[in-house]
């Protein structure tokens, strides 16, 4: 097992389980885990996504940690989010997509992580609400499943290019460096009527490979936008018919510029 797993798997058994038998090791267990507070760094930032399926939880911390979140509908939680970073080791910024979500529903919530010092931390039981169901529910998201025809590049597998046509919050495509030269191109497979579309846009911890604004060409002629992307994918009403779509930034952040997502709506 290489040593970015190990980490993970690690955190996941001390977050979610009972005592662990760490102590041993100099880690402490959760009966003693110190408050999260102690480390944390700013507010605690959770960005519900439109259509209520996902939300993002930020918060920075004073030393380099590894961190998860532990949620559910009820105090019980159930479901475990860690870091969105690609790397899976400690630092100081942290995002983690809680998915799996009802529109307009409370859900509990309790952030942990274990530190560079070997200590546990751990924050109260809090709550949050999630967005309402999409302005787009008479439509269909039409790209979940379309075939990728083309990406300006590919950090590694694991960040393909099919992430952002899956249908999954928790996977990304995320380009090589590309920043504002990156694109994905997928084919819907017939000439659809578009309502709208939407990037949602990946995040680095450093501020970097986030999409301001994104346009989308169609069937390698006409270009609209730009219209801004953003974490929540907030869909921005079109209208217009085509089969092949090139979604490309048009501003971003730098770096590894990417996709958790991107979405085409239609109503026929």
């Amino acid at each position: 097992m290489n040593r970015p797993i190990l980490i993970l798997v690690v955190v996941a058994v001390l977050l979610v389980g009972g005592v662990i038998g760490f102590a041993a090791r100099g880690i402490r267990t959760p009966d003693s885990a110190m408050p999260f507070t102690a480390i944390q760094a700013g507010q605690v930032v959770i960005s519900p996504e439109v259509g209520g399926k996902t939300a993002t939880l930020q918060v920075s911390t004073t030393i380099d940690a590894v961190c998860a979140v532990a949620y559910g509908e009820t105090p019980d939680l159930g479901a475990l989010a860690t870091d969105q970073d690609m790397s899976a080791g400690p630092h100081d910024r942290h995002a983690a997509v809680m998915r799996g979500l009802k529109p307009d529903t409370t859900y509990f919530y309790r952030l942990q992580g274990v530190g560079v010092d070997g200590r546990l931390y751990q924050s109260p039981l809090l709550t949050f609400k999630t967005a309402a169901a999409s302005t787009q529910s008479s439509s269909q998201n039409i790209a979940a499943g379309a075939r990728v025809v083309e990406v300006s590049s590919e950090f590694s597998q694991s960040f393909a290019g099919r992430n952002a046509v899956d249908g999954d919050g928790g996977t990304e495509w995320s380009s090589r460096g590309d920043g504002d030269r990156a694109y994905i191109t997928i084919d819907l497979g017939r000439p659809r009527n578009i309502t709208g579309v939407a990037f949602i846009t990946r995040a680095m911890s450093d501020g970097t490979a986030i999409t301001r604004s994104f346009t989308v060409t169609v069937d390698g002629k006409d270009t609209y936008g730009p219209f801004p992307a953003s974490p929540q994918g907030e869909p921005a009403q079109v209208s217009f018919t085509g089969q092949v779509l090139r979604f490309s930034v048009a501003e971003s952040t730098g770096g590894n510029t990417g996709a958790v997502e991107v979405e085409v709506y239609s109503n026929d």
